[in-house]
């Protein structure tokens, strides 16, 4: 089932960051980060560049392991979420055609060697046709512009029919008017019972479209409506803590509660 032909309850799925140290050869990235997306929210992930943004959502699909503490993901398994990592992470020179590159979004559905059918041929055609791109079917990966690439990745998303969609900076290199066109897919998604998680850089974009906002610094600085998260004070001191932050100190102990 493509997205958009059914909805996901919004007692669904949520993801819990509790007290999550998170890094790699136990070299911290976030400290102890207690956070909560609700079933069915729609939240924008924003700090300053090297605030731990990526290694979030990394570690929410299972990609790192917390150091310490834990993440919990309630109404789905792991499997079941939908990840598209930053345009960095994608090889362009992959020798598919858009059709078959999307078509890879029912591998959860029919498995490594599910036969493909009729109904499957459709629902990549409603993919595509859901994000502008009618009549790219036989077109290269290489020879798509960064918005076209985007606009693909997003149709091939939309066939795992996932209850939480991870999004890590997905309008990077992104015009305009595929930004506004991509962010009312996101909204369909999302009005459609499905928890988003959306790391973003645009604060005007977030403020106008995303109810819910996390702000981070390789810390939690300030979680919940958007309104109240992206203030002047917040975010001087999401900048301020990222200045004085210190790659070479040792551990951290968890901070007590208050």
């Amino acid at each position: 089932m493509a997205f958009g032909q059914g909805t996901w309850p919004v007692g669904g799925a949520a993801l819990d960051f509790r007290n999550a140290t998170i890094g790699y050869d136990r070299h911290p990235a976030l400290h102890h980060v207690s956070a909560h997306f609700p079933a069915g929210s729609m939240t924008a992930v924003v700090g300053p560049n090297g605030a731990g943004k990526s290694t979030l959502l990394k570690a929410a699909i299972g990609h790192i392991r917390p150091i310490e503490g834990t993440i919990e993901v309630s109404g789905c398994h792991r499997t079941e979420i939908a990840y598209l990592p930053q345009m960095s992470e994608i090889d362009r020179s992959f020798p598919l055609p858009v059709f078959d590159f999307v078509a890879m979004g029912l591998w959860r559905r029919r498995g490594a060697f599910g036969g493909f059918r009729r109904q499957d041929d459709e629902d990549v055609a409603h993919a595509l046709a859901a994000v502008g791109l009618i009549g790219f079917e036989q077109r290269p990966l290489d020879t798509l512009s960064g918005g076209q690439l985007q606009r693909v990745l997003f149709a091939r998303l939309s066939l795992q029919d996932a209850p939480l969609i991870l999004l890590d900076e997905p309008f990077t290199a992104v015009d305009d008017r595929t930004i506004g066109e991509l962010m009312n897919v996101i909204a369909r998604w999302n009005s459609e019972g499905r928890t988003v998680v959306a790391v973003l850089h645009d604060f005007d974009l977030v403020r106008r479209r995303f109810p819910r906002a996390l702000l981070i610094a390789r810390r939690l600085i300030a979680e919940g409506n958007t309104e109240g998260v992206l203030t002047s004070e917040h975010l001087a001191a999401a900048r301020h803590h990222i200045e004085a932050w210190d790659d070479t100190a040792p551990f951290c102990e968890a901070e007590p509660a208050q």
